[in-house]
Protein backbone atom coordinates (compact mmCIF):
# COMPACT_ATOMS: atom_id res chain seq x y z
CA UNK A 1 0.00 0.00 0.00
CA UNK A 2 1.32 3.52 -0.74
CA UNK A 3 1.56 6.39 1.58
CA UNK A 4 -2.23 8.29 1.84
CA UNK A 5 -2.70 11.78 2.76
CA UNK A 6 -5.51 12.99 4.27
CA UNK A 7 -7.05 16.20 2.79
CA UNK A 8 -6.77 19.07 4.54
CA UNK A 9 -3.88 17.53 7.14
CA UNK A 10 -0.69 18.72 5.92
CA UNK A 11 1.44 18.29 8.83
CA UNK A 12 0.18 14.52 9.46
CA UNK A 13 0.84 11.88 6.62
CA UNK A 14 -0.88 8.34 7.31
CA UNK A 15 0.76 5.37 6.04
CA UNK A 16 1.25 1.76 5.60
CA UNK A 17 3.43 0.26 9.24
CA UNK A 18 6.38 -0.36 8.38
CA UNK A 19 8.59 -2.96 10.51
CA UNK A 20 10.56 -0.50 11.99
CA UNK A 21 8.11 1.47 13.55
CA UNK A 22 6.81 -1.61 15.69
CA UNK A 23 8.94 -0.41 19.01
CA UNK A 24 6.87 3.07 18.66
CA UNK A 25 3.70 1.51 17.92
CA UNK A 26 4.17 -1.51 20.59
CA UNK A 27 5.33 1.26 23.61
CA UNK A 28 1.98 3.45 22.50
CA UNK A 29 0.03 0.10 22.95
CA UNK A 30 1.72 0.01 26.24
CA UNK A 31 1.34 3.48 27.42
CA UNK A 32 -2.03 3.10 29.61
CA UNK A 33 -3.78 1.22 31.99
CA UNK A 34 -4.77 -1.69 30.41
CA UNK A 35 -1.59 -1.79 27.93
CA UNK A 36 0.80 -1.83 30.80
CA UNK A 37 -0.25 -5.23 31.94
CA UNK A 38 -0.69 -6.64 28.23
CA UNK A 39 1.82 -5.48 25.96
CA UNK A 40 5.61 -6.42 26.30
CA UNK A 41 7.65 -3.31 24.67
CA UNK A 42 10.99 -5.11 25.93
CA UNK A 43 9.90 -8.20 23.67
CA UNK A 44 9.40 -7.64 20.08
CA UNK A 45 9.17 -11.09 19.07
CA UNK A 46 5.63 -11.96 18.76
CA UNK A 47 5.18 -8.29 17.77
CA UNK A 48 7.01 -9.21 14.75
CA UNK A 49 5.23 -12.32 13.87
CA UNK A 50 2.34 -10.60 13.86
CA UNK A 51 3.67 -7.69 11.73
CA UNK A 52 4.54 -10.53 9.24
CA UNK A 53 0.87 -12.04 9.41
CA UNK A 54 -1.06 -8.42 9.01
CA UNK A 55 1.43 -7.33 6.05
CA UNK A 56 0.46 -10.28 3.57
CA UNK A 57 -3.24 -10.57 4.18
CA UNK A 58 -5.05 -7.87 2.10
CA UNK A 59 -7.66 -7.31 4.58
CA UNK A 60 -5.43 -5.66 7.07
CA UNK A 61 -4.44 -2.15 7.27
CA UNK A 62 -1.86 -1.23 9.95
CA UNK A 63 -1.70 2.76 9.74
CA UNK A 64 0.88 4.77 11.26
CA UNK A 65 0.04 8.34 11.48
CA UNK A 66 3.77 10.37 10.95
CA UNK A 67 4.57 14.12 12.12
CA UNK A 68 7.66 15.60 11.22
CA UNK A 69 9.78 12.09 10.94
CA UNK A 70 7.74 10.86 13.81
CA UNK A 71 5.36 7.90 14.58
CA UNK A 72 2.22 9.80 16.33
CA UNK A 73 -0.50 7.33 15.88
CA UNK A 74 -1.75 4.34 15.09
CA UNK A 75 -4.70 1.76 14.07
CA UNK A 76 -5.45 -1.33 12.53
CA UNK A 77 -8.14 -1.59 9.96
CA UNK A 78 -9.73 -5.00 9.02
CA UNK A 79 -11.65 -5.74 6.36
CA UNK A 80 -14.52 -8.81 6.98
CA UNK A 81 -15.97 -10.14 4.22
CA UNK A 82 -19.19 -11.77 5.26
CA UNK A 83 -22.95 -13.13 4.34
CA UNK A 84 -24.97 -11.09 6.76
CA UNK A 85 -26.75 -8.13 5.60
CA UNK A 86 -27.26 -9.33 1.90
CA UNK A 87 -23.50 -10.37 1.91
CA UNK A 88 -22.23 -6.95 3.33
CA UNK A 89 -18.47 -6.21 4.18
CA UNK A 90 -17.37 -4.52 6.78
CA UNK A 91 -14.25 -2.87 8.69
CA UNK A 92 -13.21 -3.24 12.57
CA UNK A 93 -11.35 -0.68 13.49
CA UNK A 94 -8.73 -1.50 16.26
CA UNK A 95 -5.73 -0.62 18.22
CA UNK A 96 -6.30 3.09 18.29
CA UNK A 97 -3.62 5.06 19.92
CA UNK A 98 -2.33 8.51 20.30
CA UNK A 99 0.87 8.96 21.43
CA UNK A 100 0.93 11.02 24.45
CA UNK A 101 2.06 13.68 23.62
CA UNK A 102 -0.48 14.61 20.79
CA UNK A 103 -3.72 13.60 22.60
CA UNK A 104 -6.04 16.55 22.39
CA UNK A 105 -4.57 17.65 18.86
CA UNK A 106 -6.90 16.44 16.73
CA UNK A 107 -5.12 13.63 15.62
CA UNK A 108 -7.26 10.66 16.81
CA UNK A 109 -10.36 12.07 15.17
CA UNK A 110 -8.28 12.27 12.03
CA UNK A 111 -7.30 8.43 12.30
CA UNK A 112 -10.67 7.46 12.62
CA UNK A 113 -11.54 9.73 9.78
CA UNK A 114 -8.95 8.47 8.02
CA UNK A 115 -10.48 4.17 8.98
CA UNK A 116 -13.69 5.57 7.56
CA UNK A 117 -12.89 6.88 4.29
CA UNK A 118 -10.60 4.03 3.64
CA UNK A 119 -13.48 1.40 4.77
CA UNK A 120 -15.80 3.57 1.88
CA UNK A 121 -13.22 2.86 -0.91
CA UNK A 122 -13.17 -0.57 0.31
CA UNK A 123 -16.78 -1.07 -0.18
CA UNK A 124 -17.96 -1.47 2.93
CA UNK A 125 -21.40 -0.90 4.39
CA UNK A 126 -20.89 -0.85 8.40
CA UNK A 127 -18.02 0.22 10.32
CA UNK A 128 -17.36 -1.68 13.59
CA UNK A 129 -15.37 -0.79 16.69
CA UNK A 130 -14.93 -1.97 20.19
CA UNK A 131 -14.03 -0.43 23.33
CA UNK A 132 -12.69 -1.62 26.59
CA UNK A 133 -16.42 -1.09 29.37
CA UNK A 134 -13.44 0.67 30.70
CA UNK A 135 -12.91 3.34 28.72
CA UNK A 136 -15.15 6.03 29.07
CA UNK A 137 -13.40 8.82 27.63
CA UNK A 138 -12.89 7.04 24.46
CA UNK A 139 -16.86 6.04 24.60
CA UNK A 140 -17.26 9.58 24.63
CA UNK A 141 -14.77 10.28 21.82
CA UNK A 142 -16.01 8.11 19.46
CA UNK A 143 -19.71 8.73 20.22
CA UNK A 144 -18.73 12.46 19.36
CA UNK A 145 -17.65 10.84 15.75
CA UNK A 146 -21.10 9.14 15.28
CA UNK A 147 -20.57 5.31 16.26
CA UNK A 148 -23.42 4.04 18.40
CA UNK A 149 -23.05 1.85 21.21
CA UNK A 150 -25.22 -1.08 19.64
CA UNK A 151 -23.62 -4.49 21.08
CA UNK A 152 -22.86 -6.38 24.36
CA UNK A 153 -19.25 -7.73 23.51
CA UNK A 154 -17.87 -11.15 25.02
CA UNK A 155 -14.57 -12.66 25.25
CA UNK A 156 -12.94 -16.04 25.92
CA UNK A 157 -9.69 -16.01 27.08
CA UNK A 158 -7.28 -19.50 25.03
Amino acid sequence: MSDFEKPGVTDVAFRQARVEDLPAIVAMLADDALGAVRESPNDLAPYRAAFDRLATDPNQRLIAAVRDGHLVGTLQLTLVPGLSRRGATRSIIEGVRVHSDERGSGLGTQLIEWAIDESRRAGCQLVQLTSDATRIDAHRFYERLGFEASHLGFKLQL
